[in-house]
Formats: C-alpha cells, sequence, structure tokens
C-alpha cells in the first residue's frame, strides 16, 4: 500500500517523485473525502482536488482508500531543524494528546517508541495505544453482570414463571418453566469492545496490530456479534467496579461513532478518521481551561450562555442564538467570553489588525452586548512568527463600552505547564485588564 503524509494546507503535487502521489490514488482519496460530511456543499471541506495537486484543508486524520492511504496532519510547528520524520513524529505527539483531553482519555504516550512515532501513522499509533489497554484489561478480568434467563428445566431454578408453566407444560409437568439470572460476559460493554476490535481489524494495515486484534478477537470469540449500529451505547454504566474501561469506552467510540470524527466504509470505497481541528481546537482548549481554573472562584461553562441575539416582534421567539466556546464566571457573573479559532494570526509589526476577520469581531461585539463581560478573547495558535511570547498580543477598548476585546495565542506544540500558563493568562491578567477598565 502507498502511504503518503501531509500537513493541512499544504499541497501534494501529482507525480511519481517523493513528497508526490500519483493521480489515480488522488482521484481515490477524493473521492473519500467528498463522502465525509466534512466536506462541505463543493466537496472540498477536506481536500481540494486540483487539476495538478491534491490540497489538505483544515481537517486532519486519516483517509485509507484501495492501494492507497493519507494522512492529514495539523499545521504546528515543531522541532524546528529536524528531519521531516522527527517534525510529524512529534506533530503526531502533540495530536494525539490534544484528542486525549478532549475525550478525556488518559493515554501514556511513553508507551509508544520514538521509532514508532516516526513509522506509523495516525491511525495505527491510536490502533496501537487501543489495543495496549485493552490486553491489560482483559488480563485482569473481561466485565460480568446478572443477565435474567428463560429455560425449561427439570429442577428449579431461581423463580417459576406461572404462565409459560401452565400455558406450555400444562400436560407435561416434568418441565419446569424457570426465570434465573446468570452471570455473563456478553455485555454491551463487551459487545461494545468486539465490534471496535472487529471495526479495527479490517481498517488496520499494521502487522503488529493485525496480530494484537486477532489476538484480542480470539478472547471476544463467546461475545455476540453486533453491528455498530445496533450498539446499545445507552447500556453501559461505569462505576468504582469497572472504572478502567471508561478510557477503553471513549476510545471505542472515538473509533465507532465519536463526534469528532466521521467513518465511512463499503466494499471498495475504504475508511475515514477524519477530526475537524476548528472543533478539536476548542474542546481541547476548553477542557484545559476548566483544570486551569479548578479549585478557583471561577467557573467554565462550554458552548454555554445560548442567548439570543434578536426576538420577534410579535410572539417574542428567540433568533440567532448565540454558542460561546468557553464562558467563565464568578458566581453568576459572567467575566470573561474565550472564542478559540484553530487559524494563525499576523504579527502586529505586519498587520495592526493581525489577520483578524471582521466577522470575528462582529461576534465578539454581539458577545459583550449578550453577556456584559468586561473581558473577551479571541484565542488562536501560536507560532514562531509571533516572537516568543504566546498569550496576550494585542488589547482594544469596545468603543462606547469599558469592555476590552483582546486577541492572544496558545502554543499546542508546547505541552509543559500549560495549566500554569492558562492560569497566568487568565487570572494573572486580570489586573491589566481591571486598569485599562
Amino acid at each position: 500500500m502507498q502511504s503518503y503524509t501531509v500537513r493541512e494546507w499544504d499541497k501534494l503535487v501529482y507525480g511519481d517523485g517523493d513528497g508526490q502521489i500519483h493521480e489515480h490514488f488522488a482521484d481515490r482519496l477524493a473521492a473519500l473525502a467528498q463522502r465525509s460530511p466534512f466536506s462541505g456543499r463543493g466537496g472540498s471541506g477536506v481536500l481540494e482536488h486540483g487539476r495538478h495537486s491534491l490540497r489538505a484543508r483544515g481537517v486532519v486524520g486519516i483517509l485509507a482508500a484501495r492501494g492507497c492511504s493519507l494522512e492529514i496532519l495539523p499545521k504546528i510547528d515543531v522541532a524546528p531543524g529536524e528531519s521531516v520524520n522527527h517534525q510529524n513524529a512529534a506533530i503526531r505527539k502533540r495530536l494525539i494528546h490534544m484528542l486525549a483531553v478532549a475525550l478525556n482519555l488518559k493515554v501514556d504516550l511513553g508507551s509508544v517508541t520514538d521509532l514508532a512515532w516516526q513509522r506509523e501513522t495516525l491511525l495505527e499509533i491510536l490502533i496501537r495505544i487501543f489495543c495496549d489497554k485493552l490486553t491489560e484489561a482483559v488480563r485482569k478480568g473481561m466485565p460480568r453482570r446478572y443477565n435474567e434467563q428463560e429455560d425449561d428445566l427439570r429442577a428449579l431454578r431461581g423463580g417459576l414463571d406461572v404462565a409459560r408453566q401452565f400455558t406450555r407444560h400444562a400436560v407435561n409437568p416434568s418441565r419446569l418453566a424457570c426465570r434465573f439470572h446468570e452471570l455473563s460476559e456478553d455485555t454491551a460493554l463487551n459487545r461494545i469492545m468486539k465490534a471496535a476490535v472487529a471495526h479495527l481489524s479490517r481498517t488496520s494495515r499494521s502487522s503488529a496490530n493485525q496480530q494484537r486484534l486477532r489476538e484480542l478477537a480470539f478472547v471476544y470469540a463467546d461475545i455476540a456479534e453486533t453491528p455498530p449500529t445496533a450498539l446499545r451505547w445507552n447500556d453501559v454504566v461505569i462505576d468504582r467496579t469497572n472504572r478502567r474501561w471508561q478510557e477503553l469506552l471513549g476510545m471505542a467510540r472515538l473509533f465507532l461513532q465519536g463526534r469528532y470524527q466521521t467513518t465511512t466504509g463499503g466494499a471498495g470505497q475504504g475508511t475515514a478518521l477524519l477530526f475537524e481541528m476548528n472543533t478539536l481546537f476548542e474542546e481541547y482548549v476548553g477542557r484545559l481551561i476548566s483544570r486551569a481554573l479548578a479549585g478557583t472562584d471561577l467557573s467554565v461553562s462550554l458552548q454555554g450562555g445560548r442567548l439570543f441575539c434578536l426576538s420577534a416582534e410579535t410572539t417574542e421567539r428567540g433568533l440567532f442564538q448565540t454558542k460561546p466556546d468557553i464562558l467563565i464566571r464568578r458566581a453568576d457573573t459572567v467575566t470573561h467570553v474565550i472564542d478559540t479559532k484553530w487559524k494563525r494570526i499576523s504579527p502586529r509589526i505586519d498587520d495592526p489588525k493581525q489577520g483578524v476577520s471582521q466577522a470575528d469581531v462582529y461576534q465578539m461585539m454581539a458577545y459583550a452586548q449578550l453577556y456584559r463581560a468586561p473581558r473577551l478573547t479571541l484565542l488562536y495558535p501560536h507560532h514562531p512568527g509571533l516572537g516568543c511570547e504566546e498569550f496576550v498580543h494585542a488589547r482594544h477598548r469596545i468603543t462606547g463600552r469599558e469592555t476590552i476585546l483582546e486577541t492572544a495565542s496558545i502554543d499546542v506544540a508546547n505541552g509543559e505547564n500549560v495549566l500554569t500558563r492558562l492560569r497566568r493568562l487568565l487570572i494573572g491578567d486580570e489586573a491589566v485588564v481591571d486598569a485599562m477598565g
């Protein structure tokens, strides 16, 4: 299988040379990408299928079609001066870290060797982590629960089903219609794990992962096979007796029905595991901010607020509902509204407006009016062009209001002390904002 890697917003030129892609493979991958919900109205939301090249857009992940696969990595600046393989390895590690935070998963990135980060794709690394965690969990025992059973036995077991006894065995009292509970491993949780193993067995191209998945399939041989669309997710209850399965359930959901990704399939069509970076960045930052402010007098709401911009004149029905990415409150008062944007802004020396779109400013003006917060932040990913310092780059007062609108950045390539750095942005700068107000 031919494997290709490209970073978002970069191109793969058609051809047979290094860093190029065969045109017939590009056609297959573009056709698969067009079936994604992320493809958009014009069908180019994942890949732009040009006459001379294939260009990635703001969606990352894996596309695997017949005979080829394409890995799309986010545009994160890491390891300057290193080889492309080393840089891609570092980006994969940061992307999986972002997924782990956004999906509330505990993933040990140190369990994957440096060589694996360089040689394996994002999907194969995720499959490997899932297999290792699942193998460790089943060694400690598969979860079981009591299921209600009905059977006709010679001796009474459990309780007697009176109605069934006198309708089915009225003339044959040697059989008793029993209803009883039996401890079984055939649970909703185990069916989900089996479905994930089966799905990944059809998806993985790594011989090592295939071996791991065959061993796990043998473990789940006696569990009923259930199509992914028929899995009973709501029947799974995570409590103190099965807490170690929480992360595995989250990873299975990621592969089978995740919020960020879409998996497509079918004979000859291929598979896709895709993540929209705008959504992933928003959830990643939101969860980190919730952790950073834990234990303070501030509370965090993600996708909260939901106030309406307008109301109908006759019915008072709300129109144009708002959903700020992150609201920070002190008691019941909104003190800070944050909207995340996965795009690069310019240094102020190059552009006083930093490339911030007018639509984004209008959006924040609406939030200022509705939520009465004294502080508004447009938060972007940091990049070296902005200098060494992340966080606040510009502050502006909204005309006619005691409200500050600021542009800031966070370095997703730097995972060290990220909670401390966020606290400095959110709390350490409050005095500066108060002084400007």
